[in-house]
C-alpha cells in the first residue's frame, strides 16, 4: 500500500518505521522523473505535501513544499512576471510518463534546460531545503531568503541525488524576472562542427545569449543553429543586430520573434514516440561536435552550445564504448528494462567516487532504505 503523508512529521514517522523494519521505500513525487532502475520497496509519495509556503516577489524568493505541482509554482511566478531561471525540462514527452511534475522531483533530479548556459543549473538557484533523512530525522539546510546561505553546499548535494540521501519536504529558490521579449537568431545549414564554433563564439560575446542549440533536419527543412536572446524589446533588437554582425563569418542570420522551438529543444521532443534508446550526454562544449560525429548512425542534436547531446540510438548500441574514453556523463533516459540492465542508467563511478558516494549514503541513509538501487546499479564499462 502506498504511503502518502500530508505533513513533514507524518513523513518522518513513516521513514523511522521503515528504517526500524529495514523496509525499503520508493520515493515518488509526480512519478514523471524516475529514470533509474525500479525500486523494490513501499511507494512513498510526496504529493500530499503541497502548497507554496512563502512567495515574496520583491525579494525574488519562493518557498514551496516538495509535492507542489511545478505547474502551480510556474503559474504563481508568471502572475508576478517572474520565473525559475534554469528552465526545468519535462521528461513526459520522452518517457510517456503521466502525472504532474513536482518541484521536489525537479530538485531531486537537478532538472535544468537550455538556459543553463546563462543562469546555471537548478542547484544554482536553490537556496535552502528541508528533508527527512534515512533515519527519520528532519534536517533543515540553507534558508528562505537569499542572504541566508548557511549550509548551501548541503542543499546543492540533495539536488540531483534522486531521493537516495533524503526525502525532500520543502525547497527554497531564488527566482528572476521574466523577460519582456524573446527572439532567436537562426543560422541555417551549418554542419555540427561549424555550429559548435558559432555557438561558442556567440556565448563569448557580451550580448547575453540565453540558449544555444544546434538541431537536425528532423526539426525542419535543414539543420538550424539557434541562439536565443531575452530582455527588453529595444535591448533584444540591438543585441540581435550586433550578434548577427559578430557571427557574419558563419553566414547571414535570420531573426525569429517569440518563444520559438525552445520548449521542443528543452524536452528533446523530436525523439518522443520514436523507437530506440534516448541518452542525455554532458561533455565539454568543444567536444560535443566530435562526439556527435562518433555516434553515427545514431541521431543527435546539441544544446548548451554543444555541451549537452541528446541521442536516439538502437538499444543494442554501446554508446559509452563509442565515446572512446571522452570525459563526460552519459545518462540513459529512456530504454527497455533489458537495455537499462545491460548498459546501466547512470555513468559508472570510479573507485574514488564510489567510495565517496557510499560514505554519503551511509551517513544520510544508514539502513539503505531510500530508493535503494536508484543510482547504484551502474554498468561495468568505462565512460
Amino acid at each position: 500500500m502506498n504511503a502518502r503523508p500530508t505533513s513533514e512529521a507524518e513523513l518522518a514517522e513513516i521513514v523511522r518505521a521503515a528504517a526500524a523494519a529495514g523496509r525499503p521505500l520508493e520515493i515518488r513525487g509526480g512519478g514523471t522523473r524516475g529514470i533509474g532502475h525500479a525500486v523494490d520497496g513501499t511507494p512513498l509519495e510526496t504529493g500530499g505535501l503541497t502548497g507554496i509556503s512563502l512567495y515574496e516577489p520583491g525579494s525574488l524568493t519562493l518557498v514551496a513544499r516538495a509535492g507542489t505541482p511545478l505547474a502551480e509554482v510556474e503559474a504563481a511566478l508568471a502572475a508576478e512576471g517572474q520565473r525559475l531561471p534554469f528552465e526545468p525540462w519535462d521528461a513526459r514527452a520522452l518517457t510517456g510518463a503521466t502525472g504532474a511534475p513536482t518541484i521536489g522531483g525537479m530538485v531531486a533530479t537537478n532538472a535544468s534546460g537550455p538556459r543553463r548556459v546563462q543562469a546555471g543549473a537548478c542547484r544554482d538557484s536553490l537556496i535552502g531545503v528541508r528533508f527527512v533523512d534515512g533515519s527519520g530525522a528532519v534536517v533543515k539546510n540553507g534558508g528562505r531568503v537569499m542572504k541566508n546561505v548557511t549550509g548551501l553546499d548541503l542543499a546543492k548535494l540533495l539536488a540531483g541525488s534522486h531521493g537516495t540521501l533524503g526525502v525532500l519536504t520543502e525547497v527554497s529558490f531564488k527566482v528572476l524576472p521574466a523577460p519582456e521579449t524573446v527572439a532567436t537568431l537562426v543560422l541555417d545549414g551549418l554542419d555540427a562542427e561549424t555550429a559548435g564554433r558559432a555557438m561558442r563564439a556567440a556565448l563569448a560575446t557580451p550580448f547575453e545569449v540565453s540558449g544555444a542549440a544546434h538541431v537536425p533536419v528532423a526539426f525542419g527543412d535543414a539543420p538550424a543553429t539557434l541562439l536565443r536572446l531575452e530582455g527588453f524589446a529595444g535591448s533584444v533588437a540591438h543585441r540581435a543586430r550586433e550578434l548577427g554582425r559578430a557571427l557574419a563569418e558563419f553566414g547571414a542570420a535570420r531573426l525569429v520573434e517569440g518563444p520559438g522551438d525552445w520548449a521542443s529543444v528543452r524536452d528533446a521532443a523530436v525523439f518522443a514516440g520514436r523507437p530506440g534508446a534516448v541518452w542525455r550526454i554532458s561533455v565539454r562544449p568543444s567536444d560535443g561536435p566530435r562526439l556527435g560525429a562518433a555516434l553515427a548512425p545514431a541521431e543527435v542534436f546539441h544544446d548548451w552550445a554543444g555541451g549537452l547531446l541528446w541521442v536516439c540510438a538502437p538499444e543494442a548500441f554501446d554508446l559509452r564504448a563509442a565515446m572512446g574514453g571522452l570525459p563526460g556523463h552519459a545518462t540513459l533516459i529512456r530504454a527497455s528494462a533489458e537495455a537499462k540492465a545491460r548498459w546501466g542508467v547512470f555513468r559508472p563511478e570510479t573507485a574514488a567516487v564510489a567510495a565517496l558516494s557510499a560514505g554519503l549514503r551511509a551517513k544520510f541513509d544508514p539502513m539503505g532504505i531510500l530508493n535503494p538501487g536508484r543510482m547504484a546499479a551502474r554498468a561495468k564499462v568505462a565512460v
